[in-house]
């Protein structure tokens, strides 16, 4: 009898820990990415300055791109830069914005990407996905998975908390997600991967339950680990489906309708996962998500995140449009203005405010 068994694109390093930076010369040498040494590295023009000088002296044949954000602008611009150059492998050493753009570029030109991450606002730093600023606003495009991430948690500490934040709530969020899955299989027969769904869900629960805070290396080391498995699961399953729900619906609504306020990445995943968890009727499931987002310092009503409660309304009912296709619970409840209004007043009387 023949044993089937897929392949699984994924990193072929991953070194989550203190001082992990110090040593990224030697890992790219030893893993056989780059034994040249002839490297193109993205960095961003503000923190980005003070890496450079950190890690020039130990990459000496490195060349180096300042990328000016995250828009597919500037992903097209490094990628025509590095044209014909002969580069081992693309660094892109920074926050999500610097890593996307550095993804994009890379399979432009068809070189292997190394994720850097400084910081760890959201699962895009492992996942096989690049979402970059557009003419329309914000889009996301098929990338291949980073050969290689490196977190150092002392420079991750060095980046303003709210980035843990964001990733805190974009984490937990793949517990909703994986719930519109599972719908999604009841309702319309969708096919849920269950290898996928097992580590996206994973992933959230360990944030979930880890009683640590965003002070701690134990806590980060899981909330890095979280990030990386998300990003996997998406690779397993082919697309954002196992990290990406209702409450990513929500998100993309906020930076659709109000570009210039929206939330941060997880901020907005993770006040769409309380919500959505509550539409199901998951009185329990989503109270725990809202005590750790408090308790985390997250937003769990949109007062907390800028917004009146008509904007919410606002943002709910139009948030089906971002994701054209995908069954969610707001798909399946196909709830109207006065009903959002109901729902959400009740569930502020549920977690309290």
């Amino acid at each position: 009898m023949p044993v089937l068994t897929r392949l699984i694109p994924s990193p072929v390093v991953v070194d989550i820990r203190r001082g992990a930076l110090d040593d990224l010369a030697g890992l790219l040498a030893d893993q056989r990415i780059s034994s040249s040494g002839r490297l193109a590295v993205a960095i961003s023009g503000g923190s980005g300055a003070a890496l450079r000088e950190r890690l020039a002296p130990a990459l000496p044949d490195a060349d180096w791109f300042e990328v000016g954000g995250g828009s597919i602008d500037a992903a097209v611009r490094l990628s025509n830069a590095m044209s014909g150059k002969n580069y081992d492998a693309l660094v892109g050493l920074g926050g999500g914005k610097i890593i996307d753009a550095s993804k994009y570029a890379a399979a432009r030109v068809g070189l292997p990407v190394v994720a850097v991450a400084t910081n760890l606002s959201h699962d895009g730093i492992c996942s096989p996905v690049a979402t970059l600023d557009n003419d329309h606003g914000r889009g996301s495009y098929g990338v291949p998975t980073p050969i290689a991430l490196v977190i150092d948690l002392d420079v991750v500490r060095q980046a303003p908390q709210r980035f843990v934040r964001s990733g805190v709530g974009d984490a937990i969020s793949n517990i909703n997600a994986m719930a519109d899955w599972e719908l999604s299989n009841q309702v319309t027969g969708e096919r849920v991967d269950g290898l996928a769904g097992a580590m996206a869900r994973t992933a959230g629960e360990a944030v979930l339950r880890h009683t640590g805070g965003i002070g701690d290396d134990d806590f980060l080391t899981t909330l890095a680990e979280a990030l990386v498995l998300s990003g996997i699961a998406m690779s397993v399953s082919g697309d954002s489906r196992p990290a990406s729900g209702s409450c990513h619906e929500i998100l993309h609504a906020f930076d659709i309708l109000y570009p210039q306020r929206a939330p941060a990445h997880g901020e907005g995943a993770g006040i769409g996962a309380a919500f959505a968890m509550h539409l199901r009727g998951a009185a329990e499931e989503s109270g725990q998500i809202v005590e750790v987002l408090r308790r985390h310092g997250l937003p769990v009503l949109p007062g907390e995140a800028g917004f009146s409660d008509e904007e919410f309304v606002r943002v709910v009912e139009y948030a089906p449009q971002t994701r054209p296709g995908r069954f969610t619970i707001l798909e399946h409840l196909d709830l109207d203005s006065d009903a959002i209004r109901d729902a959400y007043a009740d569930y502020v009387k549920a977690i309290g405010s």
